[in-house]
Formats: structure tokens, C-alpha cells, sequence
């Protein structure tokens, strides 16, 4: 099987998951050609067809699928002719490296997931091992540019002990003192392809997510984040149920929806702006509101239950100053407006 290469080429890793298989789909609009890897052997809601050219379900913990998927073979004849991964007869020949690899796979979920403590061996090892697989053949293979995913839970967490006032700012990184394995993690990394950007010159890019939420996304299982797990918990409440929420509920965050994470992420690629941005609303929300928002939503008369339950820090908001400044970027569309198109979304999965 052979296809024809479009404008440019980008390597999606952990395309299978929520934003990857956004920001897959958006890239293939855009004229990509677009390789997805992924551990699982399919996107649970994308049609393959809609978000990519080529899937290939592979572990990225072992490098031999690393040094596979980063090379693009070409027909030696026709160089407009590119062959998929799963479709390899022979040894690499005509190869040709990604225009844009975007690392966005990780062992991650939810405050449930991540806030236990039950697995922080797993997260740790597995995404630090994912990132120096990735950052070592991504500067072997010589690739145009790389994207890493980084979160806010890299953040001090003594900067966030006030949730009316927490303190997010780019700058604010050091003294590191995350709350989670997970934020260690992610500040690791961070750090590994700087490291090689000075050292191989490997072209970089790097932002830190601020709770992305939207469509298409785990909504239940225990990984789902706290947006879609309030409005799946108000849609099976029913008209007068109760809803659990962990903690006081006074803690506070913000979300951002999926499609305007997606268009800062392309813009920073298309930047040259090299300095690390947050990429999240800076409109912040008590979690107690998040759910009453969610009730809202589904017109029932339903009862916050506020239960003991991992929380993490107790204030968290993106704040914007840089991004709005270097990029010229700013969220388009109220909370309000993401989890109405959220809700409705996963009242549909439920109802199949």
C-alpha cells in the first residue's frame, strides 16, 4: 500500500489518546501527511481515516519502535510515494525524517490516577523512559521540530497553597517542589530536550498544559478528568440524585477546551519562540462551581455530596501573560461554552 505525501509530514506520539487525536485530526486538515503511535491499537472514538495516514500501535518504551516509527520511507523511484509502517518488507532504505514530531505520550489520568500515589513508579518510569527513547532519535533522525507536552503539575506546589491566589507563572518553576511524581516527571523531561537542544541543536518546543478538556476524551474509568467526570456524574445522577465530589470543593482550577488548545499548540510550532508557555483559560473555578455548572447543564435538581478524595493542589490557573505577549494568543470561548459542547458529547456515549 503506498501514499502520496502531502505538504509536509508529522509524527503524532500517543495520537491514540485525547488531545493527540485532536491535534492528529487538526494537522491532517492542515495538509499533513500523519503517522499516529500510540500503545493502543486504535483511537476509542477518531475513525483512523479522519486523523491520520498511517496508525501504528507500538510501545514507545522500547527503542527499536522509536527507530522505527521516526523514518519515513520513500519510494526510490517516485519520491512523492510514501510507505506506511505497517507495510515495511525490507530494511530502511530512501529514508527521510519527520518535518514535525509532537511527544504527547505519557502514563497519566485524572486526580484518581495520579494523586493516589498507587502508581507513581508507573508514571515515572514509563514516560521518562517514553521521552528519552523519543529525544535521542528525534536528534539521530535529524527532525525539522519537536513538540513536548509538559503540565502545570510541575509547578511548586507551595505556590499553590492559596486557591484565590495561586501562582503559575512561566518563571515561577524554580525552586522546583511539584505535588506529584507526575509533575517531576514532566519537569524532568522538560529539561531532557533542553538539554538537548543546547547539545545537538535539536529544535524544540515545549508547553505546559493547563487541564484541556472537550469531546472525544475518557470520561469515566478512573483517568477522566474532572470536567468530563462532572458531567457524566450529573447525567447519571438523574433528576434527583446526588453528586460526589472529592474534597471541600473549594479548590480551584481552570479548564481549557480541546480546540483552543490545539490552535496555540500550532501556533507555537509555527513560531520561533523558543521559552516554555502555559497553554490553559486563566478563568479559574472553584471544583464545587465546576459541578454546579455541570448540574446547570443538565436541568436536573441534583445534590453535591463533597466526599474525602484526592484533590491535589489547592489553586491552580494558567496564567497567560506570556503566551498572550510572544504569540499573540488568548482563549476565545467561556467555560461555560466548552462543557455545554462536553456534556452533550458524553450524554451521547452513554446513551449507546
Amino acid at each position: 500500500m503506498k501514499t502520496k505525501i502531502r505538504k509536509k509530514s508529522a509524527l503524532v506520539l500517543g495520537g491514540g489518546g485525547f488531545i493527540g487525536g485532536h491535534l492528529a485530526k487538526r494537522l491532517k486538515e492542515e495538509g499533513f501527511w500523519v503517522r499516529i503511535v500510540d500503545i493502543k491499537h486504535k483511537h476509542e472514538y477518531f475513525n483512523h481515516n479522519d486523523i491520520c495516514n498511517d496508525y501504528v500501535a507500538g510501545d514507545l518504551r522500547d527503542p527499536k519502535v522509536v527507530e522505527a516509527v521516526f523514518r519515513i520511507e520513500t519510494d526510490p523511484n517516485h519520491k512523492d510515494v510514501i510507505y506506511n509502517y505497517n507495510f515495511y518488507k525490507q530494511p530502511f532504505t530512501n529514508v527521510e525524517a519527520f518535518d514535525e514530531v509532537y511527544q504527547l505520550a505519557a502514563d497519566m489520568g485524572g486526580a484518581g490516577y495520579i494523586f493516589t500515589g498507587d502508581n507513581d513508579a508507573n508514571v515515572m518510569h514509563n514516560s521518562a523512559l517514553v521521552n528519552l527513547n523519543v529525544v535521542n532519535e528525534a536528534t539521530k533522525t535529524g527532525v525539522g521540530r519537536i513538540f513536548y507536552s509538559s503540565s502545570a503539575c510541575m509547578y511548586p506546589e507551595h505556590n499553590q497553597l492559596d486557591p484565590d491566589n495561586p501562582n503559575c507563572e512561566e518563571s515561577s518553576a524554580y525552586p522546583a517542589d511539584p505535588d506529584s511524581e507526575y509533575g517531576w516527571e514532566k519537569l524532568f523531561s522538560e529539561r531532557l530536550y533542553f538539554a538537548f537542544n543546547r547539545n545537538y541543536n535539536l529544535d524544540v518546543r515545549v508547553a505546559r498544559y493547563h487541564n484541556i478538556f472537550g469531546p472525544e476524551g475518557t470520561y469515566d474509568g478512573g483517568r477522566e478528568k474532572a470536567p468530563a467526570a462532572m458531567c457524566r456524574k450529573a447525567i447519571q445522577a438523574g433528576h434527583q440524585g446526588a453528586m460526589e465530589v472529592w474534597g471541600d470543593g473549594q479548590q480551584t482550577r481552570s479548564f481549557l477546551y480541546i480546540d483552543e488548545c490545539i490552535e496555540a499548540v500550532r501556533r507555537l510550532m509555527e513560531s520561533e519562540v523558543k521559552e516554555v508557555l502555559n497553554i490553559g483559560s486563566d478563568e479559574m473555578i472553584k471544583i464545587n462551581d465546576l459541578a454546579t455548572m455541570a448540574i446547570g447543564i443538565s436541568g436536573n435538581d441534583i445534590l453535591i455530596k463533597n466526599i474525602p478524595g484526592p484533590e491535589g493542589v489547592r489553586g491552580r490557573n494558567s496564567d497567560n501573560t506570556l503566551i498572550k505577549g510572544l504569540l499573540g494568543w488568548a482563549p476565545s470561548q467561556p467555560l461555560r461554552e466548552g462543557m455545554e459542547k462536553t456534556y452533550k458529547w458524553i450524554e451521547e456515549q452513554i446513551a449507546l
